[in-house]
This record gives C-alpha cells, sequence and structure tokens, in this order.
C-alpha cells in the first residue's frame, strides 16, 4: 500500500487474506507448523501471520510480523515460514514479507493461543 491509500478513511490496517482460494486452508496448516521459540504456540494461531495472499497462478505471498521489533528470531523467521509453505501441493513460489504496522498485540492471538497461555 501506499502513504495515499494508507489514509484512506475505513481502509483496513491489515490487508485482507485470499481466504476463499481452494490453497488458503492448507497454507494456514503449514503456518501452524511454525512456532516462535520463546512460546509454545503457533505463530499463525499467535496472530503473527497478517496475510496470505495466493495469486491465481498460486504465487504466495504472506506478510507477517513478530511479537517484538527485537526478537532474537527476526532474521530467521521468515525463512521458516517460507520452508514450511514451499512445500505444499500446487503451491508456485512464497515470498514472505516482515511488518510491524500495526504492531502486534496479545488481542489478535486466537483463542486457542489465549488458552494454551493461561489467559482464558
Amino acid at each position: 500500500m501506499n502513504q495515499q491509500q494508507d489514509m484512506i478513511e475505513g481502509a483496513p490496517l491489515i490487508k485482507p487474506s485470499t481466504t476463499d482460494h481452494p490453497l488458503y486452508e492448507t497454507i494456514v496448516e503449514a503456518c501452524r507448523t511454525v512456532y516462535d521459540p520463546e512460546i509454545p504456540v503457533n505463530i499463525f494461531d499467535l496472530g503473527l501471520i497478517y496475510t496470505i495472499d495466493i495469486s491465481a497462478e498460486n504465487d504466495i505471498e504472506i506478510i507477517m510480523t513478530l511479537t517484538a521489533p527485537g526478537c532474537p528470531v527476526a532474521g530467521e523467521m521468515p525463512g521458516w515460514v517460507q520452508d514450511a509453505v514451499e512445500p505444499v501441493a500446487g503451491v508456485k513460489s512464497v515470498a514472505v514479507g516482515m511488518t510491524f504496522d500495526p504492531p502486534w498485540g496479545m488481542d489478535m492471538m486466537s483463542d486457542e493461543a489465549r488458552l494454551e497461555l493461561g489467559f482464558m
């Protein structure tokens, strides 16, 4: 998104995922195999995967974040996600980008993650 699009009132902070694509659920499951090494919950349920964008040609673009910008695995985690998603049948290519806007918050966790971490 460019700055002009960011300023449009009502525009989502996070680009929507391609949830209606046949590969979406399989890619989500692949993302769920990646764990934050400091928290015993997968990164999808933690809310670290912001967008899974799937093109008509099955090129996958994933936008993710970290629980904190200083996370010790900041340089490694996008590669872990790419390595998890690339083998999914039907995937042509995978690009993983990192963002800190909007910053991650505990409200982004799934109910399963909150339960696992004792927040429910």
